[in-house]
């Protein structure tokens, strides 16, 4: 995981994180996921879901600022 200043979001921050079906789930930004670096590809964030506690790893640009 890599955790670059500047970047588009802050570790901890409230954010959405837009579903397959389009709904928006709530999260909590971690970090970049430093994979995509490595081995080309999309942007991959770490996020935790609060509903349940689990983590996951998704695309950069399904991750929404919460206002």
């Amino acid at each position: 995981m890599a955790d670059i200043a500047g970047g588009p979001f802050n570790r901890g921050q409230e954010v959405w994180v837009v579903q397959s079906d389009g709904s928006r789930r709530a999260a909590e930004y971690v970090g970049e996921a430093d994979m995509s670096a490595w081995f080309g590809g999309a942007p991959m964030a770490i996020v935790v879901f609060p509903d349940d506690h689990s983590g996951a790893e998704v695309e950069m640009d399904r991750v929404l600022p919460r206002d």
